[in-house]
């Protein structure tokens, strides 16, 4: 069985939010989250983020990959808190790792503005 390195250091307590409640307002979707999520543990690795350029602006994306063991409730829709307060977004759909349920990977990008 293959076990990908990055699930040897599950290290990193995040809070998971997995189901936002979507409210249709005027015809604007808004997600709204849980105040607290549940503790899990992964492999976070930013490397730096992830270059953007539009219109000849180059920017910054404040980027991640991540490993969890699997859990069917994460989706692109959920959102990731990082101990010092930074709220991340899942991007990916979540790759289970040789569809056997045991590991997750998927790639995260900060949420900034209105949380």
């Amino acid at each position: 069985m293959y076990t990908p390195k990055d699930t040897y250091e599950l290290r990193t307590a995040v809070e998971l939010f997995s189901s936002p409640t979507v409210t249709t307002y005027n015809g604007v979707r808004t997600k709204t989250y849980a105040v607290s999520g549940e503790t899990i543990f992964v492999n976070w690795k930013s490397r730096g983020g992830t270059e953007s350029t539009v219109n000849g602006v180059v920017s910054i994306l404040d980027t991640a990959i991540v490993t969890t063991w699997y859990r069917s409730d994460i989706t692109s829709g959920s959102r990731l808190k990082l101990a010092d307060g930074r709220i991340y977004e899942i991007v990916s759909e979540p790759e289970n790792i040789e569809e056997r349920n045991i590991f997750l990977q998927f790639k995260v990008q900060r949420a900034k503005g209105g949380v």
